[in-house]
């Protein structure tokens, strides 16, 4: 598969490129950036996945996080995927910020006129991780994923759907119980229909509550958050980790609100957790 690079920047001794390629899970043109530490000059490294929220694109976590100078400190190659794809234009596709383009929500839509671009659960779970595996240098047995807001959700469902995949997660702030909040009500029915067992297979709280990973899950939110009680509901999650046994920590911050100042404050501590799991596969 032909990956074209876009731009390519020189960042705390490795390097920050962004790439567009021909993807089949989406049937068209996709976007991701990759930052490679120094480590990486001398084999292969381990990568987490950095997912982003609503509005997001490729760029938007690797900007503005500021995670680059721990991921170079660490040794970790960060991956940053586009939130939805960007063509064809689809019917209503830029009609709302948070259903249609920049807003895929992670989930393989099953209704027109989405099924056949809007897979973003593949995407971001089979074939961008086997193609930066391909063409990189990262180690495709050590792969963690993170994420923000909706991306934290898709985070948290691809670690649990495809613990094969990725061995470590961590989310900021992420949308906890979609099945149950105005911001995935509308994505899952818009892209999923009425069939709300189909929504379940998305929704981060249900899938902990019947099963737990093997590895730890951290979780960081702020309480200055304006959607942490009608959209994020991270005690949702708490509550489906004492269903399941669940090792998760939840860490509450006062005055911290939902955006990149948010995360930018404890992104290393995210990637010392990343570092840690993926050094011992």
């Amino acid at each position: 598969m032909l990956v074209e690079k876009l731009a390519e920047h020189a960042c705390w001794g490795g390097t920050q490129g962004f790439y567009q390629h021909e993807s089949a899970a989406c049937a068209g043109l996709m976007r991701f950036g990759l930052f490679l530490p120094p480590q990486s000059r001398a084999g292969k490294v381990p990568v987490v996945f950095a997912l982003a929220g609503l509005t997001c694109s490729e760029e938007t976590f690797a900007i503005k996080a500021g995670a680059q100078r721990a991921a170079a400190e660490l040794g970790l190659a960060l991956a940053f995927p586009d939130t939805s794809p960007r063509s064809p234009d689809l019917p209503g596709d830029r009609d709302a910020w948070d259903f249609g383009q920049g807003a895929g929500f992670y989930v393989n839509a099953t209704r027109e006129p989405w099924l056949a671009n809007y897979r973003m659960f593949s995407y971001v779970t089979e074939e961008l991780p086997a193609l930066v595996a391909r063409g990189f240098p990262v180690d495709p047995h050590r792969m963690g994923i993170m994420g923000h807001s909706m991306g934290g959700h898709g985070a948290l469902v691809a670690a649990f759907r495809r613990p094969d995949r990725f061995a470590s997660c961590s989310a900021f702030a992420p949308i906890s119980a979609p099945i149950d909040c105005p911001w995935g009500i509308k994505a899952f029915s818009g892209y999923l229909g009425v069939d709300r067992a189909a929504w379940a297979e998305y929704d981060a709280s249900r899938l902990m509550a019947q099963k737990a990973l093997a590895s730890p899950i951290l979780v960081d939110q702020g309480l200055a958050d304006k959607f942490l009680a009608e959209q994020l509901m991270p005690e949702k999650l708490e509550a489906a980790a004492a269903q399941s046994g669940q090792v998760l920590r939840v860490r509450r911050h006062a005055g911290y609100d939902h955006g990149y100042f948010f995360i930018q404050s404890f992104v290393a501590d995210h990637l010392v957790h990343h570092a840690a799991l993926l050094a011992t596969r």
